[in-house]
């Protein structure tokens, strides 16, 4: 079977087969260029203040840009994926997003470089309000757990090689080398993914109907389940942001006084969310998400309190399970998502998505607020608060199981 031909009438792919393996291949790639891309700047936020002579929390609005337009962007491209075709749609906002990031090496001021990075967040948030429709529609439900955990895993693997790669090239160089080859990078994983993509079978255009989008979103505030999981991803992201955004600066500081390519290293760690998110989907296939969720929120948790020690080795297990936890959770909430609103008949997975990354435009930016009138410690509390929120929800969620599709 071709990527231009379609699986037999009423057939969705499964887990073993050649095209669901090109379907992963491909998405994993897009979840490798989507956090390669938005994420690698928070290794850059220290050279940043450095370069344009900000605070921490000034600096961090190069993330919260990024975010900030893939959140704005996530519901009128979910529109227009219907019309252009999800495969179209995913590898347009993949290209553009690189050459994007490409264009940011030569920003000649820092606000220059905030309205690119809004930019490239809003192309990337083609791929994102596409990318789990895609999902919904190909794969068959007994392998869409495993799907989304391989996508996600491809998230994560992205956020650390971004962070990785920005990391050590700000050491040998500076952050516009830095950014022009994490752009590079972006560029290859869009070729990937084109060349992998399955076409859509069970895809149907139609024009856009902004009135019946518009009521489709409205109507998935009115169910407590999705309110609940678009709160949790809110929490969730806000969180994670805020420790990967001021982390950089704590261990660069004393008692730590990490060199700049030791610090890049750290951010090895991340791909515990790649393992995390993987393992997570495989476990929600058979046990279900209402067990899950609350279990992967108590995991994050636990490893934000461990950051709290003066000692690098327990930080560095600290953030490994900070990281694997959120990971897992995000995967756990966002698969959730996608069954409930469709049994509902309402727009949920553009609409959690832009929860998510509202968490982290204004989540991350509230947490240099926080570092900057309590140093780690103000972070501690604010992150540990969140996530607090978020283990709250999921426990209450347990009670809608019988009612939210596994």
């Amino acid at each position: 079977m071709t990527a231009t031909q379609t699986p037999a009438a009423g057939l969705r792919h499964l887990r073993g087969t050649p095209d669901f393996r090109r379907i992963t291949l491909a998405l994993f790639a897009s979840g490798l260029a989507t956090f390669t891309t938005l994420y690698c700047v928070q290794a850059l936020l220290p050279a940043l203040s450095t370069q344009f002579g900000l605070t921490p929390a000034e600096s961090s609005l190069a993330v919260s840009f990024g975010t900030s337009g893939l959140a704005v962007g996530i519901i009128p491209l979910t529109a227009l994926s219907g019309v252009i075709g999800r495969t179209r749609m995913m590898a347009l906002s993949l290209f553009a997003a690189a050459a994007l990031g490409i264009v940011q090496s030569v920003s000649p001021a820092f606000t220059v470089l905030l309205a690119l990075r809004a930019l490239q967040g809003f192309a990337l948030a083609g791929l994102q309000a596409t990318a789990m429709s895609y999902l919904a529609e190909e794969i068959d439900r007994r392998s869409l757990g495993y799907a989304m955990g391989l996508y996600i895993a491809g998230n994560g693997i992205g956020g650390m090689a971004g962070r990785l790669i920005a990391g050590l090239v700000v050491d040998l160089a500076n952050w516009r080398w830095a950014l022009a080859v994490v752009g590079l990078v972006a560029l290859l994983c869009a070729v990937v993914f084109r060349v992998s993509i399955v076409e859509s079978a069970h895809f149907v255009p139609a024009p856009p109907r902004f009135r019946q989008l518009a009521g489709a979103v409205g109507a998935a505030f009115t169910d407590s389940g999705l309110l609940r999981l678009f709160a949790c991803g809110f929490l969730l992201m806000s969180s994670f942001v805020t420790v990967y955004n001021y982390l950089g600066f704590r261990l660069l500081s004393p008692p730590f006084a990490l060199a700049p390519i030791a610090v890049g290293m750290i951010f090895v760690v991340y791909l515990a969310g790649s393992v995390s998110s993987t393992l997570a989907g495989r476990l929600v296939d058979a046990l279900g998400r209402p067990r899950m969720l609350p279990v992967t929120a108590a995991i994050t948790l636990a490893g934000v309190a461990l950051m709290l020690s003066p000692d690098i080795v327990v930080v560095v297990i600290g953030l490994v399970v900070t990281t694997a936890g959120f990971f897992a959770a995000h995967s756990v909430a966002s698969g959730w998502v996608g069954p409930r609103a469709a049994t509902l008949r309402v727009q949920g997975p553009s609409v959690y998505l832009c929860c998510y990354y509202l968490g982290s435009s204004v989540g991350g930016s509230v947490g240099g607020l926080a570092y900057g009138a309590g140093g780690w410690s103000g972070v501690s509390l604010y992150v540990g608060a969140l996530v607090l929120g978020a283990l709250a929800l999921a426990l209450t969620l347990r009670k809608l199981a019988q009612a939210t599709p596994r």
